[in-house]
């Protein structure tokens, strides 16, 4: 503005703090509005303060990807700074590491679920990417290859090297579709379910992969508008999940164990094993139990492997005729008793059709039935040998817990649970509202950053997802968006999947059951005020930047206080990090805050350094610089 002011104006700092947003913004607010009145004289001078200084700029993030140098520390100095943990901790998964897993009983599977550190046990340092780190191929290339550098594991291309998983070729791996039951490739496989399932017409969303491998069918399903939720323990085959997310797919490290999954009942449309392993027949059926749990009314269930077509497969399998014959009949009962239906059987493929009422069950009444209340109580709950019953129908024709929208008209359709008063508090007047706002809210970020929505950020997490909102509002074929409902917040998962999307319960105290560096952008709305006063906010901060990606991008929206704080503790964490107001005006409490993780790894020789040693949570865990 040269001489015609001797205004301060700061084009870099403009939220820099609570009184740099509520003060400096709201001068120029009232400024603006002298000026538009038609009273002030000094309108050029107006207009030009208030265009260079627009708080919802966010100039100096970059969100281009780059590959830069390697770095061991900050390029800046901070006031507050968290150190590289040591090189071994590049694939840290603090609630499945192997060490604390083995002092855990192998029965049913329990060393594999999640035993998360203590509190004193935490890391307090930042995981580093490996050296020569790259950004994953966009999608849909990233589908069917991988950088060797980013998941250096060659273990499955020799054990699964006949069953076409996975593939070494030079500096990538590629991924041809195969798998252990689908030799032809997994789009072949899906053909021959779309002749029995629906999968074309939209009535098939959602779907469940257990023990999924590299999770090459929910990759493949993409194409046909299904989104698949695919998990496996974290075990001898190394990295199943982080290739399946480095690939750009939903995965999470998870086991049927001891505990209940975290995903709501009636979740799924779809749910398969193929040659996944689980012993379905062992514990009374407890684990087709659960996944009935979570299978909707009107659901699929598809296995292929063990015992089905035994008569071709026991000797290779090593197993008697008559021991598998007695498996196969063991699970035609259970599926009796849980009132699903055989409705395709050929060679490897068996698929069973849920009922969509429990009126034409032909159900024993011997049968343990689940209390009502059991099937949503999820988190660390064990499972328990019942069946969970179907919600009352007052007819023959009526799906129980509500008849669905074929996608993509499900996405804004009011979700049942919602229409029956099932959710405290939610009306479909206020599911509308809430849909109105994220489209806002969306609409600015998508300011903030133009590349939302685009290839660059293809995993999506949404740390507080209520109602789901944020994931319809970003919906895009080129991503999608994990949905986390915390443990101590309202339950609204069975709503976000009823409207087609997928995602999990989580304690935001513990970490999250994924691989490092396994999401593009993580979005939070509230998090840090539902969890200030629960648990450590360093801790959630290391969390999520653990599992971000270098130069990922984080937006997170909450009040001004404690983005404040966060604010200042990812200043020491590598994250490029500003506050904007939100787009309603300096007024409003809650503000914005945008980050980018910064590209950097650690070098080999940190492995021998005491600064990239791991620091436990106490007192002393950072150092100023």
């Amino acid at each position: 503005m040269g001489s015609k002011s001797n205004l301060p104006v700061n084009r870099n700092r403009c939220s820099i703090s609570l009184f740099g947003v509520i003060g400096l913004c709201l001068f120029f607010y009232i400024l603006g509005a002298w000026q538009r009145s038609g009273f002030g004289k000094g309108d050029s001078i107006a207009m030009e303060v208030t265009r260079l200084s627009n708080c919802n700029t966010v100039k100096e993030l970059d969100f281009e990807a780059h590959h830069r140098i390697e770095l061991t520390e900050s390029s800046e100095p901070k006031k507050k700074v968290f150190k590289p943990c040591d090189i071994k901790y590049t694939d840290y998964t603090p609630c499945q590491e192997q060490d604390r897993a083995m002092s855990f009983p192998r029965e049913n599977m329990i060393y594999r679920e999640r035993h998360c550190p203590p509190v004193n046990e935490k890391l307090h340092c930042l995981v580093p990417a490996p050296k020569g780190y790259m950004p994953p191929f966009p999608w849909p290339k990233g589908r069917d290859y991988v950088h060797y550098v980013n998941v250096p594991y060659k273990s499955l291309t020799v054990e699964k090297a006949n069953q076409h998983w996975v593939e070494f070729q030079g500096n990538v791996f590629r991924f041809p579709g195969g798998g252990t039951m689908f030799p032809q490739g997994a789009d072949a496989y899906i053909d021959e379910l779309s002749s029995v399932i629906p999968i074309a017409d939209g009535s098939i969303r959602t779907a469940l992969d257990t023990g999924c491998g590299v999770a090459s069918w929910g990759a493949y399903l993409f194409s046909r508008n299904v989104l698949a939720m695919s998990f496996a323990p974290r075990d001898n085959h190394e990295a199943q999940i982080q290739f399946a997310l480095e690939r750009g797919v939903p995965a999470i490290i998870g086991v049927l164990g001891s505990i209940r999954l975290p995903y709501p009942s009636r979740a799924f449309d779809m749910a398969q094993c193929s040659r996944c392993l689980i012993p379905w027949t062992s514990n009374d059926g407890i684990y087709l139990m659960e996944v009935d749990r979570v299978l909707r009314p009107g659901g699929y269930w598809i296995l292929s492997g063990p015992p089905i077509n035994w008569k071709t497969y026991y000797q290779t399998w090593k197993r008697t005729k008559e021991d598998l014959n007695a498996e196969q009949k063991k699970i035609e009962e259970l599926a009796e008793k849980l009132c699903w239906e055989k409705k395709y059987e050929k060679e490897d493929i068996a698929i069973w059709r849920k009922k969509e009422s429990d009126k034409s069950c032909k159900r024993k009444n011997t049968a343990k039935m689940c209390e009502p209340n059991e099937s949503e109580d999820v988190w660390y709950q064990k499972m328990d040998a019942c069946i969970t019953p179907f919600p009352e129908v007052s007819s023959d024709e009526e799906v129980a817990g509500g008849k669905l929208e074929k996608f993509p008209a499900r996405l804004f359709a009011v979700p049942p649970r919602i229409s029956n008063g099932l959710i405290p508090d939610v009306t479909a007047e206020s599911f509308e509202d809430d849909n109105k706002i994220w489209r806002k809210h969306v609409d600015v970020y998508k300011r903030v950053n133009n590349l939302i929505g685009s290839p660059r950020y293809r995993n999506i997490m949404d740390m507080n997802a209520n109602l789901g909102g944020f994931a319809a509002a970003v919906h895009s074929k080129n991503s999608w968006v994990m949905n986390v409902v915390p443990t101590i917040s309202k339950n609204t998962l069975g709503a976000i999947y009823e409207r087609g999307l997928v995602g999990m319960y989580h304690d935001w105290c513990e970490g999250f059951s994924t691989y490092p560096r396994t999401y593009d952008f993580i979005h939070g709305s509230g998090v840090f005020d539902l969890y200030e006063n629960t648990c450590n906010i360093e801790d959630i901060l290391l969390e999520m930047d653990r599992i971000l990606r270098p130069e990922g991008i984080v937006i997170l929206r909450d009040g001004v206080d404690v983005l404040n704080k966060v604010k200042i503790i990812a200043a020491g964490m590598r994250w490029d990090v500003k506050l904007m107001d939100d787009e309603d005006g300096p007024l409003v409490p809650k503000k914005i805050l945008v980050a980018v993780k910064q590209y950097w790894v650690v070098s080999s020789s940190s492995s021998s350094s005491s600064s990239s040693s791991p620091q436990k949570n106490n007192n002393s865990t950072s150092s100023d610089e």
